[in-house]
């Protein structure tokens, strides 16, 4: 599903380059669930944001679903990610004005879904993350550990293949943090593609494979036994 191939990042200002990614060389799978970890500023941010097409590479090639992104356009690269991409962060990133439901269902308005439709998903969505009994509820009237259920809801509400994970358990304490990491194995479990960067070695137990980065470099990566 996503080929990266001899991938570097640089920043450049005036004065000084920055190299955050070098030499990148990965592939993944469908239906795999992998960890990206490494020490802060080590680029797993920076590499998750080229996989989810809100940056693109200084050097390299990144293939996804064997197609050369380097051609898309800003607004072919928008519709593969709308089609295809869901993103969860440490920040929740809910709308304080509109309910849980309301919430999950921004992610459909561009679309082209009937409301009824986008009334079903909602719905069903909410069932399958545990979140359907607050669907009125506002988001400051939820714990964070239910502020991310609704981010994972609307995460996965357009029936997206693949998940963006950037440090999802980060705002969390470490009861919600297992619940959410349990979450995202059983969505992965479904049959949805999960990459998710974390600091944590007990998160990233459940994921199936490890990437371990350094310096902006894949030091090695590891395979997880996963019941």
């Amino acid at each position: 599903m996503l080929h990266i191939k001899n991938l570097y990042k640089y920043f450049r200002t005036e004065d000084v380059e920055t190299i955050a990614l070098q030499n990148v060389n990965i592939e993944i799978e469908s239906g795999e669930f992998v960890a990206i970890m490494g020490p802060s500023g080590c680029g797993k941010s920076t590499l998750l944001n080229i996989i989810g097409m809100l940056d693109s590479p200084s050097d390299g090639q990144y293939m996804f679903n064997h197609e050369d992104v380097a051609q898309y356009t800003e607004s072919q690269l928008a519709d593969i990610r709308k089609q295809h991409i869901g993103f969860i962060f440490q920040s929740f990133n809910l709308i304080d004005e509109l309910s849980v439901t309301e919430n999950i269902e921004l992610a459909l308005l561009y679309h082209g879904i009937s409301a009824k439709e986008r009334k079903d998903r909602v719905r069903t969505v909410m069932e399958r993350v545990g979140i359907d009994h607050r669907a009125n509820h506002m988001p400051s009237q939820l714990s964070g550990g239910q502020q991310q259920r609704v981010a994972v809801a609307r995460a996965v509400v357009g029936n997206q293949r693949v998940i963006l994970a950037d440090e999802p358990t980060g705002n969390l304490d470490s009861q919600h943090g297992l619940e959410v990491m349990e979450m995202l194995q059983s969505l992965n479990k479904e049959g949805t593609t999960i990459i998710m960067v974390t600091h944590s070695p007990e998160h990233a137990r459940f994921a199936t494979r490890a990437i371990n980065l350094l310096d902006g470099q894949v030091v090695n990566e590891s395979l997880r036994a996963v019941s």
